[in-house]
């Protein structure tokens, strides 16, 4: 069986004139990521592999969210590809994972997050929020296998 935590990025700032990758997170992003973090912890674990997108705003909640689930900051691997709006990149990039890594947490952007949601989970959920985690399972064994996904479990912030 295959776990996959997917989260989209919590809420950054547009008030700066940066590029877009370079966004950093606003006080109520933190504030939500936190939230999020601290309610994963009945359900993360150290044999969880994370992922994230290079973007600042990624980059930056993927560091809170492993602090506030106890999870190493330092075993976060970036990765260029994750920087997509794109299900179809996501999907590509999720199917490389090694099969020896049975469960992995991912850390990237919408339309992707939603959209790969809605196509490989049970339910339909109309937009994975800012800061929005997903817990789909697979019965595979093998990463490039995945479809027909079961929705585990869902935290959105505004639901805590």
């Amino acid at each position: 069986m295959k776990h996959l935590i997917i989260i989209r990025h919590a809420k950054s700032s547009w008030d700066f004139p940066l590029e877009d990758k370079k966004r950093p997170l606003i006080d109520s992003g933190i504030q939500a990521i936190s939230k999020v973090g601290i309610s994963a912890r009945e359900f993360v674990s150290e044999e969880f592999i994370v992922w994230s997108s290079t973007a600042t705003r990624a980059t930056e909640t993927a560091k809170i969210f492993c602090r506030e689930a106890n999870l190493e900051v330092t075993e976060i691997q970036f990765k260029e590809e994750l920087y997509t709006f794109d299900e179809n990149q996501l999907e590509k990039s999720i199917k490389s994972c090694d099969d020896s890594i049975q469960k992995l947490i991912l850390f990237g952007h919408n339309e992707a997050i939603t959209n790969f949601v809605n196509k490989f989970g049970d339910k339909n959920i109309f937009n994975v929020p800012t800061a929005g985690l997903t817990y789909l399972q697979f019965e595979t064994n093998s990463w490039k296998n995945i479809a027909n996904g079961k929705i585990f479990k869902y935290i959105f912030p505004k639901e805590i």
